[in-house]
């Protein structure tokens, strides 16, 4: 109990058994303190250096040889209090570190975050992931195979998908390939059908902002989510690329939704 206290205001837990082994003697010598609390003879010197620079250790010396002694247990209130100054005065600095500590970051790059999900259920998560932060507005580019969709999820998982997306106030720009009618293109995205024969799909794939979430609706249903902006950037390209060159040749259509039924529209 008393070492989990030390350790909980800043001691380690080698450094919280020396001090507390001292407390029950007058003074010790490194061999014997070694014995008692089970830690090798080097490893002790270290710990006891280390509690002389944070006040609780003292020297004293028995004949020619060197013992350790503990100062008393109020010191432990300087101690704390010396922390306390201490992270005190780091906290006003972190205010002038953090920008550059980002600027290093950036600088590096950053580390992209990979999750695998499996199943229906792992793919329905990962569209609580894709618009569940606190971002607002802006375009998500959409890719789907709209009828694999449809046998896939059920038409209310696929509407409470739409609606997050609504809610957020995310418009589209999508590109799917159907069999079974068109989703035209209103106030809230461009959508153009694609050549299912040409361009077959048989993923899901939404970007928003710097994340990237995959269905993969094959014969083992899974997904992969993706948090990198470096990469959603590339694939963004990559999507207006393709939506723009395929818009040059598609055919004018009237402002409208027929079958507005796709989780993703």
């Amino acid at each position: 109990m008393l070492e989990k206290y030390l350790q909980e205001i800043g001691l380690n837990e080698k450094e919280a058994s020396v001090y507390l082994f001292l407390l029950t003697v007058d003074s010790s010598s490194v061999l014997d303190i070694s014995k008692k609390t089970k830690i090798n003879r080097s490893t002790t010197y270290i710990v006891l250096e280390s509690l002389a620079k944070k006040g609780l250790v003292s020297e004293t010396t028995i004949g020619k040889k060197t013992h350790f002694q503990a100062e008393p247990p109020e010191r432990l209130e300087t101690y704390v209090e010396q922390r306390k100054i201490l992270l005190e005065e780091q906290s006003k600095k972190l205010k002038d570190i953090i920008p550059q500590i980002k600027s290093v970051q950036r600088e590096l790059g950053e580390k992209p975050i990979v999750q695998y999900f499996e199943g229906k259920d792992g793919i329905l998560s990962m569209n609580q992931a894709l618009f569940g932060s606190k971002d607002n507005g802006g375009t998500a580019y959409l890719i789907y195979p709209r009828d694999l969709l449809n046998e896939v999820f059920p038409i209310k998982e696929r509407e409470k998908f739409k609606n997050i997306r609504l809610e957020k106030k995310v418009k589209t720009k999508v590109l799917y390939t159907s069999e079974k009618g068109e989703i035209l293109s209103d106030q809230t995205g461009e959508r153009i059908r694609i050549d299912s024969n040409k361009y077959p799909l048989s993923c899901d794939i939404s970007i928003y902002e710097d994340r990237v979430r995959i269905g993969i609706l094959g014969k083992k249903i899974s997904g992969i989510f993706i948090k990198s902006e470096d990469f959603a950037e590339t694939l963004k390209s990559i999507f207006r690329i393709a939506f723009e060159n395929y818009k040059k040749d598609a055919p004018t259509k009237k402002v409208g939704a027929l079958e507005n039924n796709s989780p993703n529209q």
